[in-house]
């Protein structure tokens, strides 16, 4: 009887034995298992930590080019406000000269004008007072579309020179855009 419960308690240690194996071996793989999960959630993390640095990194970087630009289009928005001011400053100051020096400048544009047409009719502002024996055309008519300047016309009126303020300062507004603006803004 003593070996039976010999072969008993030898079962039961070996049965424990086995188990304590089997439960070393299990704990060994969820050990296994928890640590190679804790690397892919390491993995993981890391990836979308450096996604998300770089996508705020972008994202800085558009608001930064998004406000530069904003800025360049304030900037320019006050520079051609500034140099429409400009213009009409120096159209204005052109319409606005005094009757004497007017003339002056009216005398030099039929000097000019009459090279392409002999005897022109001129086109005048309703502010212009001039006679055609006071600027040496053969006739003055008033335009009042016109604000400054003349508009020259042969008799057959075929050939026309458009010689107002605004059309000859715009005309070299325009070729000299860039020295202009260098000269206002640097």
């Amino acid at each position: 009887f003593m070996a039976l419960n010999e072969v008993k308690m030898e079962i039961g240690r070996s049965a424990e034995a086995a188990a304590a194996k089997i439960k070393a071996e299990a704990d060994a793989e969820i050990a296994k298992i928890i640590a190679d999960a804790d690397a892919q959630i390491s993995v993981m993390n890391e990836k979308e930590e450096k996604r998300l640095k770089d996508d705020i990194a972008r994202l800085e970087r558009q608001e930064l080019s998004s406000a530069d630009l904003e800025g360049k289009k304030i900037v320019l928005a006050k520079k051609k406000e500034v140099l429409a001011k400009a213009f009409d400053e120096a159209l204005s100051s052109l319409e606005n000269a005094p009757a004497d020096k007017k003339l002056a400048q009216y005398k030099m544009m039929v000097a000019s004008a009459s090279k392409l047409i002999t005897n022109p009719k001129a086109y005048l502002a309703e502010c212009d007072k001039f006679t055609a024996s006071d600027l040496g055309v053969s006739s003055v008519a008033v335009d009042c579309r016109m604000t400054g300047g003349i508009i020259f016309e042969s008799e057959d009126g075929t050939l026309e020179v458009d010689m107002q303020y605004r059309t000859i300062l715009q005309t070299i507004w325009d070729r000299e855009i860039k020295s202009i603006s260098d000269i206002l803004f640097g």
